[in-house]
């Protein structure tokens, strides 16, 4: 069977089309409402969801999915309550999701098992933040596995050769930094973005979608004019902060001009 990113990306480029990816804290603020917004999501036209793991120590994300995650632990989300998210979300979706994680979670319930489960949960892909891919490929548990397609990072600070190195190993796509620091809409995307896709994609084939600091539908158009696709996450997350009452409908008026933007390829559309 076609890992449904791929298939994603495969129509995507018959329609001429980029893709628009949209990442929440999984179980925020609650396991029910999360899954209202996943859906809702995906009947919004998002292609990919990421969903983060709720972790208690999460060093590479800023204040808004710090708080994100928090908010989903204290609600009682678990590792295997993910896994439980994603099985009710199949039941009604087939829109793509990549586990969002660091490695301590996945490490506490085993890397095989995880990655098994996960697959057959309905997941599609993982992106461990804290894993370097050439520590991964010394465990057996990551390099054995086939199930889920391993997404990398590339930061800009990101040296030729390894850009190289991460770019001919990706898998699914390949997700590029527009700028360093933490997760968070602050200071919007670098300059640069174009000439870091453009090094990118010399290596690879795999889709390049950028992220961080994209946080309106301006800055979504400006990065779909160079990148596969647009992601979206601390600004969407936020959405959920500003209005627990109903984060579901706040959230998708937020998102559909976005998406809107990122499909048209368009500034100001």
């Amino acid at each position: 069977m076609t890992n449904r990113i791929d298939a994603t990306f495969e129509r995507l480029r018959a329609n001429s089309e980029k893709a628009f990816i949209a990442y929440v804290a999984a179980g925020d603020p609650n396991f029910q409402q999360s899954l209202d917004i996943c859906r809702a999501l995906a009947d919004a036209g998002v292609d990919i969801i990421e969903l983060g793991l709720p972790f208690s120590d999460p060093l590479a994300d800023g204040i808004v999915n710090q708080m994100a995650a928090e908010r989903a632990l204290k609600s009682g989300m678990t590792t295997s309550r993910v896994l439980d998210l994603i099985r009710a979300f199949r039941e009604t979706h087939q829109t793509p999701i990549v586990l969002f994680t660091y490695l301590n979670p996945i490490f506490t319930y085993g890397y095989e098992v995880f990655q098994n489960e996960a697959a057959a949960a309905g997941a599609d892909g993982i992106l461990l933040l804290d894993l370097p891919p050439d520590e991964a490929s010394l465990n057996a548990g990551f390099s054995n596995q086939k199930l889920l397609k391993q997404i990398r990072l590339i930061a800009p600070t990101t040296p030729p050769a390894r850009i190289r190195m991460l770019a001919q190993s990706a898998e699914g796509f390949i997700y590029a930094l527009s700028r360093t620091g933490v997760t968070g809409a602050h200071g919007g995307p670098a300059a640069n973005v174009a000439q870091l896709v453009a090094s990118i994609q010399e290596h690879s084939s795999v889709p390049v979608c950028v992220g961080f600091g994209i946080s309106n539908p301006e800055q979504a158009a400006l990065v779909a004019q160079s990148a596969d696709g647009v992601i979206v996450g601390s600004a969407l997350v936020k959405q959920i902060e500003l209005n627990l009452e109903n984060p579901t409908a706040a959230v998708i008026d937020f998102v559909k001009p976005l998406i809107d933007a990122t499909k048209s390829n368009r500034i100001g559309a």
